[in-house]
């Protein structure tokens, strides 16, 4: 190759090393960088990453003189795994429940082993589905049959479509048979429950402004972090209701392989989950009302997270797998009870 030849090579690759998902990847040697990722998330969770990324931006900026910008996006979860699926490009996915993200995997993009790949089986965070109310509770709303007796207006969010809506459904299963019930009593109280249902929005986020911001609805089932965030933002308005039982919810968190391999940002999106585990993360994260699973920054909050006992998906079903057959897919046990009536919003 003559000189000239090598000279115009290496000028070209210096101009494709400056193009998106072209450059050297972060955390080798690279400093002084601009590096933008993406973090497709489930619906009630963009207060908390607001403050999650401006603390990590920050740190990153001091700690590797590198200036992290991160886009944010929200649905319901479900709804998400299938944009990330359909070519969404998410440096990280930071959904609901477990089969959301492990539908990633099964599409190949994510690599087999995904939740070993962070603490805690990538999980820094939980959360549980409580009741919330008007102010006084006039309906008398204390526990899971509550919600089947006639003249009880129910939100919840759809459980084909978000997680918040799939966990209020299996809590609502599993007060009938982790406590005695059969299957066919599970399904009849089911059926009662969803048919009260006054509006059944497509996410959580849609949900609690049905419920909060429209007035509809006498009790909405919902994250702890979600019911919290309300009694927050609408003091004197709401109070929350803790079932003597309920689901405990398990958001995981993973680095999406097929796209941070091809962007070349792998190491700040690694980096940018790992930062949830350090104490700064964890406190960010109680405050906003998500259980920390660092058990010193939990006990500090306990006032806000009192004890519930709960249940996991593995008492009411083998695992999260049967349970979307079951329970989610097309006919099953979530199709065979509910039928919308034609007015309902989907929106």
């Amino acid at each position: 190759m003559s000189i000239l030849s090598r000279l115009l090579f290496s000028l070209s690759l210096v101009w494709l090393l400056g193009l998106p998902g072209c450059s050297t990847e972060v955390g080798k040697g690279a400093t002084g960088r601009a590096v933008e990722l993406l973090n497709v998330s489930y619906d009630p969770t963009r207060e908390l990453w607001r403050d999650l990324n401006a603390a990590f931006t920050a740190d990153y900026k001091t700690q590797k003189q590198i200036d992290v910008t991160i886009k944010q996006s929200h649905a319901g979860s479900a709804s998400q795994a299938r944009a990330i699926i359909d070519g969404l490009e998410a440096d990280v996915a930071t959904l609901s429940l477990w089969p959301d993200t492990d539908a990633l995997r099964k599409q190949g993009v994510l690599k087999d082993g995904w939740e070993e790949k962070l603490p805690n089986k990538s999980l820094p965070y939980t959360s549980t589905v409580v009741f919330l109310v008007r102010k006084g509770n006039e309906k008398g709303v204390k526990d899971w049959s509550d919600l089947a007796k006639p003249g009880i207006a129910v939100i919840t969010p759809n459980p084909k479509t978000s997680g918040n809506g799939r966990l209020s459904f299996l809590a609502a299963w599993g007060s009938i048979t982790l406590n005695g019930g059969s299957e066919e009593q599970a399904r009849e109280f089911v059926r009662k429950v969803y048919g009260n249902v006054a509006v059944l929005d497509t996410g959580a986020r849609g949900a609690t402004t049905t419920f909060s911001m429209k007035g509809i609805g006498d009790v909405f089932l919902t994250m702890e972090s979600e019911a919290r965030m309300t009694l927050q933002e609408s003091p004197g308005q709401f109070e929350i209701v803790y079932p003597p039982q309920s689901i405990l919810h398990e958001p995981h968190l993973a680095v999406v392989d097929s796209v941070v391999d091809k962007k070349g940002t792998r190491a700040v999106a690694e980096d940018y989950l790992k930062f949830l585990y350090t104490p700064a993360g964890q406190e960010i994260i109680a405050k906003h009302f998500f259980r920390p699973i660092d058990k010193d920054i939990l006990a500090k909050h306990r006032e806000v997270f009192p004890d519930v006992k709960l249940f996991t998906i593995t008492d009411i079903v083998t695992n999260w797998d049967e349970a979307q057959g079951k329970f989610f897919a097309e006919n099953g046990v979530f199709d065979s009870l509910y039928r919308p009536a034609k007015s309902e919003s989907r929106e």
